[in-house]
């Protein structure tokens, strides 16, 4: 039986948002900031197009992986001391990866950085059950993700400003601050939010337990599977734009981090939406009506690049759409998966950003076998995944979306 921990802690909304959106952010902080500086890491460090789309494959996997572990350590010791040591792990590899002499050294240290930011995720997203039943949960995660959107449309920017004027290690070196920042940040500003600690929850047996009863219930497949597709599509956006925008329309590394800002603001508008649609139609017929801008923009992508344009704002405005999209499911979706699980919170968010990653990493690794001198690649990848999210948008996550659940 689990056992009983301090009682649940009251924490403002506005609190639990700005906590959130640190640690959560740590994702966008990690992926989109060092963006500019692929095509340099390929000519700089001697490596091929599918070694330097490694760098961003292989953090993807193992954050993947790691949040399996992460999420029943969360359950069974607390948010907090995972989230320490998770965060002390990311500072230290964000180290190493600032001053990786080769390629091989940088796909090692991002392997790291996975693991360090799979705790911090899973616990983030963990510590939204703790405190909110799924309903509110879904509204605080928008706000919260709105936030990260802020993150997500800075270090792009940042990124390509230091990789142009400084170089790529300075670039990396910035995860290495962010890391130190949000550790203070935790041990300072965070009590336990864990309802129960459950010390069974790390054992073999027990943890197999939770993740089939995580993963056979239909509401949890019906939100996993959105998210599955939605960030899917993002990755694509992720792993191929600075190819896409920098090789082949021929912007500078500062133009790019530009068009990446807007891409994220235009995520923020779709969390805003997403608050808007919610009150009006409730979650699942915010999903449904967030699927077709997802629909329209994937689509839009495609269209641009078969028409054959050389023009990088023909490309940048249907893929705005699709991150408005984004910015709906995500909330909806994130809090929807783990909605039901309030005493398997840690192991639910564990085992739906382990799907996110697997379909990112399987995405990531048709990429970096195809990205060549066109569009296409890219684009076909974000069509197909708008194409499956509206497909589980519609069917899914309107019969089993809204599904009985505790409070």
């Amino acid at each position: 039986m689990p056992l009983n921990s301090s009682p649940r802690p009251a924490v403002p909304p506005a609190a639990a948002v700005l906590l959130l959106t640190l640690l959560l952010g740590i994702q966008p902080v990690t992926t989109d900031l060092y963006l500019p500086a692929l095509p340099t890491l390929a000519s700089e460090l001697g490596a091929s197009m599918s070694a330097t789309q490694l760098t961003l494959s292989a953090l993807i996997l193992s954050f993947g992986l790691c949040q399996l572990v992460a999420g029943p350590l969360a359950d069974r010791f607390g948010r907090r001391p995972v989230l320490q040591v998770g965060l002390l792990v990311y500072t230290l590899a964000s180290v190493w990866a600032a001053l990786s002499p080769s390629i091989d050294a940088l796909v090692a240290a991002r392997v790291l950085q996975g693991t360090g930011m799979a705790a911090v995720v899973t616990c983030g997203r963990a510590i939204v059950r703790d405190l909110f039943a799924p309903a509110e949960g879904a509204k605080v995660m928008s706000r919260a993700l709105g936030g990260l959107g802020v993150i997500a449309m800075l270090s792009p920017l940042l990124g390509g400003v230091l990789v142009q004027w400084v170089n790529w290690h300075a670039a990396l070196a910035v995860l290495a601050v962010f890391g130190v920042g949000s550790l203070a940040f935790v041990s300072r500003h965070y009590g336990e939010t864990a309802p129960r600690l459950n010390p069974a929850a790390t054992q073999l047996a027990p943890m197999l337990a939770n993740w089939r009863a995580v993963a056979q219930h239909r509401t949890f497949q019906a939100w996993a599977l959105l998210l599955v597709c939605t960030y899917s599509g993002l990755f694509v956006i992720l792993a191929a734009s600075s190819f896409a925008y920098i090789q082949v329309l021929g912007l500078t590394r500062v133009g790019y981090g530009l068009v990446m800002a807007a891409n994220s603001l235009a995520y923020i508008g779709g969390t805003f939406l997403c608050r808007r649609l919610m009150l009006r139609f409730g979650v699942r017929g915010a999903v449904k009506r967030g699927a077709l801008l997802s629909l329209a923009g994937g689509l839009g992508m495609l269209g641009v690049a078969l028409a054959g344009t050389t023009h990088w704002w023909a490309l940048l405005l249907p893929q705005m759409v699709f991150a408005v999209g984004h910015g709906v499911h995500q909330p909806c979706g994130q809090s929807g998966a783990v909605g039901p699980f309030p005493d398997k919170a840690g192991a639910a968010a564990s085992l739906s950003g382990f799907g996110m990653m697997v379909g990112a990493f399987v995405a990531g690794w048709v990429l970096g076998r195809t990205l060549g001198g066109t569009l296409l690649p890219m684009t076909l990848g974000v069509a197909g995944c708008a194409c499956a999210l509206s497909l589980v948008a519609w069917t899914l996550v309107q019969r089993h979306g809204d599904a009985p659940q505790p409070a």
